[in-house]
């Protein structure tokens, strides 16, 4: 019997073992679940190891002093950058995955990984950094493109956001080197939110980033410039011409375009009716030109000589009609965008 006893104890104490977190129906482990940890070869050319924090570096005058911030937890705003700066080199020698859950930190070492919370609805992401910026000071943290969009902001030029640093284990670690995302942590309670919007409050209203980036650093095992994929250059800043930019951003002058506008004997500019037209961007490759293009609801336009592929709005018949397009290209970010006389 008492043999008996002590097996029933045994099978009880299992059974309450293989059911712990589902008491009360509840299952307190459903968002501790994560998928299978990538294999070495997923990960290749992409470790955490060794963790870089950086000499100091100046940017647009302003000196930024990488340091390792043990509770790092401070409020402010995002941005986020997307295809147009794809295969970039982050400021750790990584290259930019736009559709990976990755962001850009001024100061944090490379790689840090953060929680990263919207103040609009307390949803919480974890995100690696891996890279630098945001270079304007009313914004705290760049995000890629994947991780706007997985926290819900990607249709926001800036959003408010907690940024606190965290310390994840290797299996999420993983996954987010493989640009894939972690398990979205629960939500932030709306009496912390209260708390995080008055912080918020406190600081100046950040602007809608400008989406143009000056000529991306050259790929390297380490970037010791503490400029990375995100750059983005004060207005003014010297112009980059296709020659060296490998299908990225061209930044044109009004009026002056950065590549020669030569026309070979066989190429004509493509045709173009109306009075008006909104150039978004410029490209020194039609693939790039075609996927923004595509994203946006604009169309491509050749220069002469094809250096060039403009994405733009248009044509309008009239300027009411062109202020429009304008305002629908500054809504989703592109400040920079302009009305132009067509031909």
């Amino acid at each position: 019997m008492k043999f008996a006893g002590k097996l029933f104890q045994a099978v009880t104490l299992t059974a309450l073992l293989a059911s712990c977190g589902t008491i009360d129906g509840v299952n307190d482990n459903a968002d501790n679940r994560m998928p299978p940890a990538p294999s070495a070869s997923d990960i290749a050319g992409v470790s955490d190891f060794p963790v870089k924090i950086g000499n100091p570096y100046k940017v647009a005058g302003k000196t930024y002093t990488p340091a390792d911030a043990a509770s790092y937890d401070e409020v402010g705003y995002a941005s986020w950058y997307g295809q147009e700066l794809a295969g970039n080199s982050t400021a750790n020698g990584e290259l930019f995955n736009p559709d990976g859950i990755s962001a850009a930190h001024k100061t944090l070492p490379l790689p840090t990984y953060v929680e990263v919370t919207t103040l609009d609805t307390g949803r919480t992401i974890l995100v690696r950094i891996n890279d630098r910026g945001p270079f304007a000071n009313d914004r705290l943290i760049d995000l890629s493109h994947g991780a706007a969009k997985r926290l819900g902001i990607d249709r926001q030029g800036v959003a408010g956001v907690r940024v606190r640093k965290v310390n994840p284990n290797e299996q999420e670690r993983a996954v987010l080197r493989t640009g894939a995302a972690a398990t979205q942590r629960i939500d932030t309670p709306d009496s912390l939110l209260s708390i995080l919007r008055k912080n918020l409050s406190k600081l100046p209203t950040a602007k809608t980033p400008v989406r143009q980036v000056s000529a991306p650093t050259a790929a390297a095992p380490v970037n010791n410039t503490g400029v990375g994929a995100s750059y983005v250059p004060t207005s003014g800043g010297t112009p980059v011409s296709s020659g060296n930019q490998d299908g990225k951003f061209i930044v044109e002058q009004a009026g002056r375009p950065t590549v020669s506008q030569k026309r070979s004997p066989t190429a004509k500019a493509a045709a173009i009716s109306g009075k008006y037209v909104v150039q978004v961007a410029a490209f020194s490759n039609k693939k790039r030109a075609d996927a923004m293009a595509r994203k946006i609801g604009a169309k491509v336009v050749s220069d002469g000589a094809r250096n060039i592929w403009r994405v733009r709005y248009g044509p309008y018949a009239n300027a009411n009609d062109a202020k429009a397009g304008l305002a629908q290209a500054q809504k989703r970010g592109y400040n920079d965008a302009r009305i132009l006389r067509a031909n």
